[in-house]
């Protein structure tokens, strides 16, 4: 059985999602999309989902919670990681008026899924590496895990919505996750954890 390991962005696929009206499908179960995206012949080893925390502003509060509530309820799940990159404050300006406002600017994540990959291909973890986005970003350590390690396949899964050329001509093969796979891999409505507390799918999300 060739080994695959999927490496998830976890704000290219929300934002894809956005993009389409699709909230419906925010509680997904990875690790179950990932395995009903393989082939014949292929066996999911583990799960990398990367994302960040959101910032509070004083009007998020049921985002953070909601967000909250989807990442304890992703860590019951057995063969997914969790990495976590971070925001980064940035003061932008429009410049026909000189208003100024403050927003946040998500770092580490393109980093973070490069290392990782990096270090799987070199460690001999894969056999196919599956990337879930569709950010240009990931285009290099793309390019440098096929041509260091030439045995090794890296497939593209662009989440619904997003699409970078550059990306897909690095890869091995790429497709668009359909809406049927998003349909047929949501988690349950509830879930307990070890120490018995349940976590129930956010209403804004039905």
């Amino acid at each position: 059985m060739a080994r695959v390991i999927a490496y998830i962005d976890g704000f290219n696929l929300y934002f894809g999602l956005r993009s389409k009206g699709w909230r419906r499908f925010y509680w997904l179960d990875l690790v179950g999309l990932s395995r009903s995206l393989l082939k014949p012949g292929q066996e999911l080893q583990t799960v990398h989902y990367f994302t960040a925390r959101i910032r509070t502003n004083g009007r998020n509060d049921e985002d953070l919670r909601r967000q909250n509530t989807c990442l304890e309820a992703l860590s019951t799940q057995t063969d997914l990681y969790l990495h976590f990159g971070h925001y980064l404050e940035k003061k932008r300006e429009r410049r026909r008026c000189g208003t100024q406002w403050l927003d946040y600017e998500k770092k580490m994540t393109d980093v973070n899924i490069a290392v990782r990959l990096l270090d799987n291909a070199c460690e001999d973890r894969f056999d196919t590496a599956l990337i879930v986005s569709g950010d240009s970003d990931l285009t290099a350590p793309l390019n440098l895990v096929r041509s260091r390690y030439p045995t090794k396949r890296v497939v593209v899964a662009l989440p619904p919505g997003r699409h970078s050329v550059q990306l897909t001509r690095s890869a091995g093969g790429y497709f668009t996750i359909g809406e049927d796979k998003l349909r047929q891999n949501q988690l349950p409505e509830t879930i307990i954890r070890a120490d018995g507390f349940i976590l129930t799918r956010p209403a804004h999300w039905r």
